[in-house]
């Protein structure tokens, strides 16, 4: 098995090519591959990691296109099911100048919202390092629900390392009460937590970063590590009896297109924390590959290579000094 894996929802995106167009106007648009997770998996795999992504697709055109997009980054793609009873699903995404982009999704009673959580038990865990959960696959559906609880039960009976992402969705939820008491119960399997500051205001009711992170290292003696996403601004990390500390986030050309920052985020980390680096040296990657996220169109188009994050590095090094 992979050092890294994760489970979710994989989808096709429609990416308008008409800026500041309604989508109901639009007339020409990309494809590209998307869903949380995976964005994680391939930004992972990109830095030249081994990945394994679970999921389940139709037996459809965006299924196809999403197993062989999968297939040629270098992911496992063995533990993802084809059900033909159900549809993959997929999302038109608008393109603007500026801020986030209106998006719309159909994925309900897709094939990933009625995985199984009976084809877990062929997955070999015992040399998967890091295991990504995020609050978006669990919102699908009672079935996908409980398929985020088995993987959960099976990576702690191995001893594994569980980064959690809130990555809140609250059109897939029936209320926000139950997100939140359902978001907050994963949260507590978290070894690594990364709650966005407004997510936490959400999660907990406050939008300090500091009572963000005292709140989910209190909920769990199995958290060790919480980094709250503050934006273009970093981020805050608090770790278990250390002292907090704050990163810059990385200054940008242009902003493109905001999705896929956040999972961005958690590819830094996750890829630092696989190569043994500090928290520090890991929070510095996420902010790097957040700001790289946000200059291209595609959900996880700008995710870099490690030459490629070496050279934005030595970019950034050089507009510091020239007081940019």
């Amino acid at each position: 098995m992979s050092e890294f894996l994760t489970i979710g929802e994989p989808m096709a995106v429609l990416a308008s090519q008409d800026v500041n167009k309604d989508l109901a106007d639009v007339g020409h648009f990309s494809r590209f591959l998307a869903g949380a997770e995976l964005n994680v998996a391939i930004g992972i795999r990109r830095l030249g990691h081994s990945a394994s992504y679970v999921s389940a697709v139709g037996s459809d055109p965006f299924g196809q296109f999403i197993l062989d997009s999968i297939r040629s980054s270098g992911i496992d793609a063995t533990h993802i099911n084809i059900d033909s009873n159900y549809w993959t699903g997929f999302y038109l995404k608008q393109r603007v100048a500026q801020g986030d982009p209106q998006t719309y999704y159909y994925r309900k009673n897709s094939a990933a919202a009625n995985y199984d959580k009976a084809n877990l038990v062929n997955i070999d865990l015992s040399k998967t390092v890091i295991t990504h959960i995020t609050g978006i696959f669990a919102a699908l559906s009672p079935q996908a629900l409980a398929a985020t609880h088995t993987l959960i039960d099976n990576v702690e009976k191995v001893g594994g390392i569980i980064t959690f992402d809130p990555n809140l969705r609250p059109a897939l939820w029936k209320s926000e009460a139950e997100m939140i008491s359902t978001t907050n119960a994963l949260a507590k399997h978290g070894t690594v937590i990364m709650p966005g500051i407004h997510e936490g205001k959400i999660l907990m009711g406050s939008d300090d970063p500091e009572e963000i992170a005292d709140f989910y290292l209190d909920q769990s003696s199995i958290t060790q590590t919480v980094v709250v996403k503050l934006g273009p601004d970093g981020a805050y990390v608090k770790q278990r009896n250390q002292t907090p500390f704050t990163v810059s986030g990385f200054r940008v050309k242009e902003v493109v297109d905001t999705v896929g920052a956040g999972d961005g985020f958690a590819v830094g980390i996750i890829s630092a924390l696989l190569e043994g680096k500090t928290m520090h040296e890991a929070v510095v990657r996420a902010c790097a590959i957040g700001a790289l996220a946000v200059e291209s169109c595609g959900d996880n188009d700008g995710y870099p290579t490690s030459n490629e994050l070496k050279r934005f590095y030595q970019e950034q090094d050089e507009q510091i000094g020239e007081g940019i």
